[in-house]
């Protein structure tokens, strides 16, 4: 005979956040990999380089919490897309900087634009004092101040 375990996986906050993720981002990722041929990491590196303005690629992993093998192939793959160049530092030649050409910066505009369109139809879910209160639950936890 086999006991049933007590513990509940549909109320375990790392799963519960995990699924809410995967689900509320779905129809994003469709659209930036159907109209820009881009994978996850590397529309965050390119909405990163758009927020942010030029950054090396360690500037991105700290503010992303990504890898840097993830944002190193992210940044070669929006460079071969020529939405990003690079730039060697003067004072350390180890060290490149990253900024968006004028395709990339359309790309990030478009894909803005589209973002705050799904951010706004996914909030339409909850009551705005509910939208104000999950923002800031989720920035804690994410160690966003």
């Amino acid at each position: 005979m086999s006991k049933k375990d007590d513990f509940d996986l549909q109320v375990f906050l790392p799963y519960l956040l995990n699924q809410a993720a995967e689900e509320s981002s779905l129809a994003f990722t469709q659209l930036y990999k159907n109209k820009y041929g881009m994978l996850r990491t590397e529309w965050r590196v390119l909405f990163h380089l758009g927020a942010f303005g030029q950054m090396t690629a360690t500037d991105i992993v700290i503010r992303a919490k990504i890898h840097k093998t993830k944002i190193s192939r992210a940044v070669t793959k929006l460079v071969e897309k020529r939405f990003v160049t690079r730039a060697r530092s003067e004072d350390d030649r180890r060290q490149e900087y990253l900024t968006l050409t004028q395709a990339g910066t359309a790309a990030y505009l478009d894909l803005r634009s589209v973002a705050e369109r799904y951010d706004a139809e996914i909030s339409k879910k909850f009551t705005d004092g509910e939208v104000r209160l999950l923002r800031m639950m989720l920035k804690r936890l994410a160690g966003i101040s």
